[in-house]
């Protein structure tokens, strides 16, 4: 699946578990994978800026988005790994590729060293 099937697979809610107001920039930050406070921060400067467009907008966000509230202690994935995952999901997949790898050298060693000879003696030594 390419990113950009990924990106129209995905819904924009408001998270109303991490909300501040309203959770439309815990929605964005993460739809978008961006850091949660950078974005707003940047509410709050738009909201300096161009105060009028911006209230109008985050008002409307809130009417015409829906909220969707997940209890923490249902969640099955990590939100580090899913933040990462959306804002780098080649990287993200390598990283996972290669650790996997990792683990499966470790376990051929195990495994080695479990049938071998040296296993069995070692084993006769430790009941001694």
């Amino acid at each position: 699946m390419s990113h950009d099937e990924s990106l129209r697979r995905r819904r924009f809610y408001r998270d109303s578990d991490r909300a501040f107001i309203a959770g439309v920039c815990a929605g964005l930050a993460d739809y978008f994978g961006f850091n949660l406070k950078v974005t707003r921060v940047l509410a709050v400067f738009a909201l300096f800026m161009a105060m009028p467009a911006a209230l109008i907008a985050y008002f409307g966000t809130v009417l015409l988005v829906p909220s969707r509230s997940e209890n923490k202690q249902h969640r099955e994935y990590d939100p580090a790994f899913r933040q990462a995952l959306r804002s780098d999901p080649v990287q993200t997949l390598g990283d996972v590729r290669r650790r996997y790898q990792g683990l499966d050298s470790r376990l051929a060693r195990l495994e080695r060293y479990v049938t071998s000879s040296r296993f069995n003696l070692d084993q006769e030594f430790k009941q001694l």
